[in-house]
C-alpha cells in the first residue's frame, strides 16, 4: 500500500515538474528572441544622453547656409564699370566708356559732373526702384554719406585736392557686398586726407586713376597703393583723351605699385 501511495504522489507531481520547466524553457526563448535596448546593453547611458545623440543627429541633417557668391566686376575703360552681385542686382560706376550697358540697373554711381563720369543717359534699361547717387547725395553739408542699399554698402569717401576737383564736388567709393569683399574707386583724385584711414577697412580691389592730368600721376597713385593697403591694386583712368580707347595697357605696366593687378577694358574679375 505505502508503494502504491507513493507511486500515486509521484505520478501527480510529475506533470507540475513538467510545466515548470517548460515555463522556464519558454522564458529563456523570450530572452534569446528579444533584442536588449542600448540603455540595456549600456546601463551608464541615460535619457539625457539618448535625446543629445539624437538632436546632434536632427542638426547634422540639417542645411548649412549657402555662402553668397562673389559680385561680377566688368571694367569698361576710363572710369566706367559694371558689377552683378550675387543677388543678381547691377550696379554702373560712372557710366561713359564701353557699350556693355544691356542689363537692367538697380544702382547707378557717379563721382562726379565731368562728362566722362557721369553719362548716366547711357543706361537706358532701368528697374523700377533703380537708384541714382551721385556726389550731390553722397556729399552733404561737407559730409560724406553711407547707404546701405541691403545688397551693398556704399560709402562716399574723399576725392579731389586739385584745380579742377574739389572735395566737396567730388567723391569716391568704397563698396562692400554680401561676401565682405569690397570695392574702391578713387574717381578723379590727387592724395586725399582720408586714404591713411581707409587701410583700416582691409580693402580688396581699388582702382587708382593714374593719368596725371589734374590728377595724380603713376607715381602719386603707387604711393597711394600704400597708403590705403588693398590686397589687389589696378590703374584705370589712364588718359585724359576723349577719343580712341580708353585704356593704355603700356602706362598700365609702369604702375610700380604693390600687388598690381592690370585688367583691361572689357574684362571682368570676381570681386572675392
Amino acid at each position: 500500500m505505502k508503494r502504491i501511495g507513493m507511486f500515486l504522489i509521484s505520478a501527480g507531481l510529475l506533470p507540475l515538474f513538467f510545466l515548470a520547466g517548460c515555463s522556464q524553457m519558454g522564458q529563456t526563448d523570450q530572452k534569446q528572441d528579444r533584442i536588449p535596448s542600448r540603455q540595456e546593453e549600456d546601463p551608464l547611458i541615460t535619457e539625457n544622453d539618448m535625446e543629445k545623440t539624437m538632436g546632434a543627429a536632427d542638426s547634422d541633417a540639417k542645411e548649412e547656409p549657402m555662402e553668397p557668391e562673389p559680385a561680377i566686376l566688368l571694367y569698361q575703360g576710363q572710369a566706367s564699370i559694371r558689377i552683378v552681385t550675387d543677388e543678381g542686382k547691377v550696379i554702373y560706376i560712372d557710366p561713359y566708356a564701353g557699350d556693355s550697358y544691356d542689363l537692367p540697373a538697380d544702382l547707378i554711381l557717379v563721382t562726379h559732373s565731368h562728362f566722362d563720369h557721369s553719362q548716366t543717359e547711357k543706361v537706358e534699361y532701368r528697374n523700377e526702384d533703380c537708384r541714382i547717387i551721385t556726389q550731390k547725395e553722397a556729399v552733404l553739408n561737407g559730409k560724406h554719406q553711407n547707404f546701405d542699399l541691403g545688397y551693398v554698402m556704399v560709402e562716399a569717401v574723399e576725392a579731389g585736392y586739385n584745380p579742377l576737383h574739389d572735395v566737396n564736388e567730388c567723391v569716391g567709393y568704397v563698396l562692400t557686398f554680401s561676401n565682405g569683399k569690397s570695392v574702391y574707386v578713387t574717381g578723379d583724385t590727387s592724395t586725399t586726407k582720408q586714404m591713411p584711414l581707409l587701410r583700416e577697412k582691409e580693402i580688396d580691389f581699388a582702382f587708382f586713376c593714374c593719368d596725371g592730368v589734374y590728377n595724380m600721376g603713376l607715381e602719386e597713385a603707387a604711393e597711394c597703393v600704400e597708403m590705403v593697403g588693398a590686397k589687389h591694386n589696378i590703374p584705370y583712368h589712364m588718359t585724359a583723351t576723349t577719343d580712341g580707347r580708353h585704356f593704355d595697357r603700356e602706362l598700365a605696366e609702369q604702375f610700380g605699385a604693390k600687388n598690381r593687378l592690370i585688367v583691361e577694358d572689357g574684362e571682368e574679375i570676381l570681386v572675392e
